[in-house]
């Protein structure tokens, strides 16, 4: 991607005038996103590039490697309101399973020109988009592996802050995965997300908890 497309993406992030990147919806969801657990690779090495973006690195002439992806939704109460200026920390494995991080010391190899973390902002009704890649399985053991995965962290004043994990639909590692067969079926539908007529294109809304005043 040229830098001027970078520039124009991010644009309309902030504009929401990418036609098609968001569903209607008819009706809120009310059932709070589930939650998980952090893992061991929250970003702990400072980074200025945090945007929306993370096919590419500022600064950096080339793009991360892996198919890329776009996801795109909204972010909602319990009582079906839309919020709007929610804080999301998104970070993941890279293409190869791979995290940046000091104590991945798996053989899989870093990809410079992966972003890796993004802190973004929900917007206009709520509504929020990134680019990414599809993050690659990653070994817990000789034995097994983790099943693809993007970590999201959202919060505000007023709520209660969601820590959470998206999965991906039909993958072979889902049923094979420690964490999401913890969940029950209707929790595991909210916390994966769904695909679009557009090829590499999901959906995913979150619905997080007002704190009582």
């Amino acid at each position: 991607m040229s830098h001027n497309s970078r520039r124009h993406f991010i644009k309309n992030l902030a504009a929401g005038t990418l036609a098609g990147a968001f569903a209607s919806t008819a009706q809120a969801q009310t059932m709070l996103t589930p939650r998980e657990m952090e893992g061991p690779y929250y970003p702990i090495i400072p980074q200025k590039d945090q945007d929306a973006d993370l096919t590419q690195v500022a600064g950096k002439s080339g793009v991360a490697q892996g198919t890329h992806i776009e996801i795109a939704g909204q972010v909602f109460d319990h009582e079906g309101h839309t919020v709007e200026d929610v804080t999301l920390d998104l970070w993941q494995a890279n293409a190869f399973g791979k995290y940046h991080h000091p104590h991945d010391t798996s053989e899989a190899p870093i990809d410079e020109h992966f972003q890796a973390w993004a802190i973004i902002q929900s917007g206009k009704q709520g509504r929020f988009r990134f680019k990414t890649v599809f993050p690659g399985a990653y070994p817990l053991n000789a034995s097994s592996q983790r099943t693809p995965h993007i970590h999201l962290k959202a919060s505000k004043l007023g709520y209660d802050t969601l820590l959470t994990q998206l999965y991906f639909p039909d993958h072979p590692l889902n049923h094979k995965d420690g964490l999401f067969k913890r969940k029950s079926t209707q929790e595991q539908a909210l916390m994966t997300v769904k695909r679009t007529e557009r090829e590499n294109h999901y959906l995913f809304n979150l619905v997080i908890q007002k704190i009582p005043l």
